[in-house]
């Protein structure tokens, strides 16, 4: 496989077609990945569920919610053997611009605390603790809090 360098990078709306290559990538990444019938609710709620693409090859996928103002990223995914190239800051620019033209002024989103690589990207990107919830993902033995993070977003120009 070529570096990610020299494979030009897309995005693209997901399908239920590609459940999946989603569901590949999420279960390769996760201890505790998102079911298809989250995804299939997502898609039929929806929500703005992109695809990060390289070459042809889905390599990530996120999932966004936006209404009022306001946005929420509720899942993004690079492929486990993709990790720490850059792929993932790339992508969270791309769902941020996307938050943007949707309407959105701010975006939320929440990490384990244990995810430090995810917390450092996100920190570096402007986002800002704001809350933890209690108990929030599955973990075994127990459930881990998540931290509730938040950006201001830039106005789109009309």
């Amino acid at each position: 496989m070529a570096t990610t360098e020299e494979q030009q990078i897309s995005y693209r709306a997901m399908s239920a077609e590609d459940l999946s290559s989603v569901l590949e990538i999420e279960t390769r990444a996760y201890a505790f990945p998102w079911s298809a019938g989250i995804f299939k609710d997502c898609l039929s709620a929806g929500y703005d569920c992109r695809l990060l693409c390289l070459g042809s090859q889905v390599v990530g996928h996120a999932v966004l919610s936006a209404a009022a103002g306001e946005a929420h990223l509720l899942n993004i995914c690079i492929q486990r053997e993709l990790q720490g190239q850059g792929l993932g800051r790339v992508f969270v620019r791309h769902i941020l611009r996307r938050a943007e033209l949707l309407g959105a002024g701010r975006i939320f989103l929440e990490v384990r605390p244990s995810n430090k690589k995810a917390i450092r990207l996100y920190e570096s990107m402007g986002f800002m603790q704001i809350g933890v919830r209690r108990d929030y993902y599955p973990g075994d033995p127990a459930k881990e809090d998540a931290l509730v993070l938040a950006l201001q977003l830039e106005p789109v120009e009309a």
